[in-house]
C-alpha cells in the first residue's frame, strides 16, 4: 500500500506520519517512511538545490522540472522496490504537492505539472492521499520557531493558492483523499488516519 500525506507547510504531516507508522507496524505490516522533495540519494541532493534559499532565485520552470526529477529517482530507487517487497510506502508529500505548488502556486498550469510529474513517476499513485488542510496563517505561525525554507518564505497568497489547489484536487479524487483540518487535536486526526488506511488494507485481504 502506498500512502502520501500532503498539506500546507506547517500542516503537521510529519507528526501524523510518525503515529500512522506506529499503528501499521503495530498491527504486522512493514513500513518504509520517505519524503519529498528527497527520499533517494539523488533526491536528498535536489532537496537541498530547491529549498535553500542561498539558490534564490530559482525559475518556475527549474522548480517544477527539478522536483520532478527528484520524484523520478525516488520511485524508482525507494518507493517502487518498497511496494514489490510487500511494504506499506509513507510518503511526506508526493506528485500532488507539485501540482499544487508549481502548478498553482508558481502559475504554471495545473494540468501541465500533473502531466510532467506522472510521466516521471510512469503513472504510480497513492491508494491514500490524506490532507491536513490548513490555512496560510496557520501554518505560518506553526512554523516561527524554525528557520524557513525558500518555499515556506513564500507570501501568504501563494500558500492560500497552494491551499486551494490541495483542495481542488482532494475534489476531484474523493475516493483517494481523506481531507482533515489540520488544526484538530492530533490524537483524534492519527485515529482518523489510521482507521481509513486500516479499511484499505483490510478489504485488500479479503478474498
Amino acid at each position: 500500500m502506498f500512502i502520501a500525506l500532503e498539506g500546507g507547510d506547517g500542516a503537521g504531516k510529519s507528526t501524523q506520519i510518525k503515529r500512522l507508522t506506529r499503528n501499521l507496524q503495530d498491527t504486522g505490516h512493514t513500513v518504509l517512511t520517505t519524503r519529498e522533495p528527497g527520499g533517494s540519494p539523488m533526491g536528498e541532493e535536489i532537496r537541498d538545490l530547491v529549498l535553500n534559499p542561498a539558490y534564490a532565485p530559482v525559475g518556475a520552470r527549474t522548480e517544477a522540472l527539478l522536483f520532478a526529477a527528484s520524484r523520478s529517482a525516488h520511485v524508482e530507487t525507494v518507493i517502487r522496490p518498497a511496494l514489490q517487497r510487500g511494504e506499506v510506502v509513507v510518503t511526506d508529500r508526493y506528485l500532488d504537492s507539485s501540482v499544487a505548488y508549481q502548478g498553482a502556486g508558481r502559475g504554471l498550469g495545473t494540468a501541465v505539472v500533473r502531466d510532467l510529474n506522472t510521466w516521471a513517476v510512469s503513472g504510480l499513485m497513492p491508494d491514500l492521499t490524506v490532507l491536513l488542510d490548513v490555512s496560510a496563517a496557520t501554518g505560518r505561525a506553526r512554523r516561527s520557531s524554525r528557520t524557513e525554507d525558500r518555499m515556506e518564505q513564500e507570501s501568504e497568497e501563494f500558500h492560500d493558492q497552494v491551499r486551494q489547489a490541495f483542495l481542488d484536487l482532494a475534489a476531484q479524487s474523493p475516493d483517494r483523499y481523506l481531507v482533515l483540518p489540520a488544526d484538530s487535536p492530533v490524537p483524534a486526526l492519527a485515529e482518523r488516519i489510521a482507521a481509513r488506511a486500516q479499511e484499505i488494507l483490510g478489504a485488500r485481504r479479503l478474498p
